[in-house]
């Protein structure tokens, strides 16, 4: 089984490198790919309220025979729960929904700031892990404005910042604010779903020179600039392809020849966080 390598988060716990994206896997089929996920190597799986798969990835951990202490769950709060009790209520309806005494990461899903009450979502979280309903708390397509509202209403930095993020769409701007304020990039969508850039030159070029392949290439790439890939794949070869990039390393050129693959318009539906909303 692979190794997987961690980072320790800004509150002392360990994030694995990488973890394993669970949207849309539902019902028997979606437990059964989670579950070859858990069998496959992958500790760090991520969910949501609005994914509808919270119950399978609870019983995807029960029946995978993985000890609880071993498998770190993050789940995130949906748009129409922003409101500091409605917040702290769906903590504990994931608890439940899951099958769980606690999550280990708990994320504002988006920050709707045409709602702007996220600042009461995030002071829930706060509450929430004072109490040991979760052990991290962190945040998910939060702009560099949004993430110092929530540090300045509480003193308290989220641990993780969820972003979109592909060769298309790098991030160059909020991973340089994510770093400086001590917040580490997970990364969703970390292959770029159907616009995945394998037939592109530098991708092709660099699976060709290490014998992998354009997907190891790009999750290496995530890997190498610090972000913690999220990638979703029901078919058991492929979720160990993509465990499988810690045996071999990019140049520095290879590196800045993918991330020169960025688009202005890289974003693969127009979700901007000043606009886009989710409840």
């Amino acid at each position: 089984m692979v190794s997987i390598p961690a980072y320790t988060l800004n509150d002392g716990s360990a994030l694995p490198a990488i973890g394993f994206g669970t949207y849309p896997l539902r019902d028997d089929d979606g437990t059964a790919a989670i579950r070859s996920a858990l069998d496959s190597g992958y500790r760090l799986l991520d969910t949501a309220v609005n994914y509808e798969n919270e119950p399978e990835v609870g019983e995807a951990i029960r029946r995978s025979g993985v000890p609880r202490d071993q498998v770190l769950i993050q789940t995130k709060i949906p748009g129409r729960h922003h409101a500091y009790d409605e917040a702290l209520a769906s903590i504990r309806a994931s608890l439940t929904v899951l099958g769980v005494d606690h999550t280990d990461l708990h994320l504002i899903h988006w920050p709707n700031p045409s709602v702007d009450r996220y600042v009461e979502a995030w002071r829930a979280l706060v509450t929430a892990q004072q109490e040991g309903l979760v052990t991290t708390i962190g945040v998910s397509n939060f702009t560099e404005r949004q993430l110092h509202r929530v540090i300045d209403a509480t003193g308290v930095t989220p641990a993780v910042n969820q972003l979109e993020m592909h060769p298309y769409f790098p991030q160059v701007e909020m991973r340089k604010v994510n770093a400086q304020l001590g917040i580490r990039t997970q990364a969703w969508s970390p292959l770029g779903k159907r616009q995945a850039p394998f037939h592109e030159l530098p991708v092709a070029a660099a699976a060709a020179a290490h014998g992998v392949t354009p997907g190891q290439v790009i999750l290496r790439w995530h890997h190498q600039l610090g972000s913690v890939p999220l990638p979703k794949s029901a078919t058991p070869q492929r979720q160990r392809d993509n465990l499988d990039i810690f045996g071999f390393e990019l140049t520095a050129a290879e590196v800045d020849a993918i991330t020169a693959l960025g688009r202005p318009d890289g974003r693969l539906f127009g979700g901007d966080p000043d606009t886009h909303e989710e409840m």
